[in-house]
């Protein structure tokens, strides 16, 4: 699955199921067929967090076609008292950290499904 915000195309890993989105990037690198993973969220106020993952990411949070909440750059961690990244919509994006920043990604930008 691909989709387009402003003008970038990211390969993106969906992420449906209840256990692998707990799962997340934990422990993981983004592989060469994708570049970002989109979780389906069941509700629409959601939380994540940055346990055992390897990387910095960007934490986007999408409602229908539009970008409600950007964490930046969220930093990893070990310990059971992770920083926890809130927002709201039926759709949470995770890429690399900083590329919102470095491509200009903010709030309110509409995101394209192809």
């Amino acid at each position: 699955m691909k989709i387009i915000i402003n003008n970038n195309i990211y390969s993106v890993k969906p992420v449906v199921a209840s256990k692998d989105i707990m799962e997340g990037m934990m422990n993981k690198k983004f592989q060469s067929d994708y570049d970002g993973m989109l979780f389906l969220m069941k509700e629409s106020e959601n939380s994540f967090w940055m346990k055992n993952c390897i990387t910095n990411l960007d934490i986007i949070h999408i409602n229908e076609d539009y970008i409600t909440g950007i964490h930046h750059n969220c930093k990893p961690c070990i310990t059971e008292d992770c920083n926890r990244y809130k927002g709201y919509g039926d759709l949470v994006l995770e890429i690399s950290g900083g590329d919102c920043k470095k491509f200009n990604i903010k709030v309110g930008d509409q995101v394209k499904f192809i």
